[in-house]
């Protein structure tokens, strides 16, 4: 297992809120433990052919609490506070179009009504259509084609006026 493996397994981690995880795998053993401060702990074990056991601890990642988004973003939540946000019901990957010869789904200035496709996302190989709970006017995309999203991800903005 290399480096970028288990900085992108602590990322995992400490996104998905779970306390603790335990990975073994042949001579490899990682703990990551997250607390209620936000802060991450890892510690990772490689036996080596001798039996000597190697102890090193990655350094603590600070993650920044939700509450200490910056000022300068509370206008643009006024702003937006008088539309509805279409978030993902999944984790997965998000695509704006059915395939990649298809036209897309939605642009921003289309109109939705309920029940409408705007996208599909892709989780463990099956196409899962997200429909609109909502009639209105796109008015932005918030996620990028092909792009990774977690539950609970705003997605869309749409004008239901």
């Amino acid at each position: 297992m290399d480096l970028k493996e288990i900085q992108n397994l602590i990322k995992f981690v400490a996104n998905t809120g779970v306390a603790e995880v335990k990975l073994e795998t042949g001579d490899v053993k990682i703990t990551i433990r997250t607390t209620l401060e936000g802060t991450t702990e890892t510690t990772y074990v490689q036996q080596m052919p001798a039996q000597n056991v190697l102890h090193q601890a990655a350094p603590v990642q600070q993650i920044a609490p939700a509450a200490a988004a910056p000022v300068a973003a509370a206008p643009a939540a006024d702003e937006n506070s008088k539309y509805i946000t279409i978030k993902s019901p999944i984790i997965g990957t998000f695509y704006r179009k059915p395939s990649p010869d298809k036209p897309m789904f939605v642009e921003v200035g289309s109109s939705i009504a309920k029940g409408d496709v705007l996208c599909v996302i892709e989780a463990m190989k099956l196409f899962n259509e997200i429909e609109s709970e909502v009639s209105g006017k796109i008015v932005k995309i918030l996620v990028d084609d092909s792009s990774p999203v977690e539950f609970d991800q705003p997605l869309f903005l749409v004008d239901p006026s």
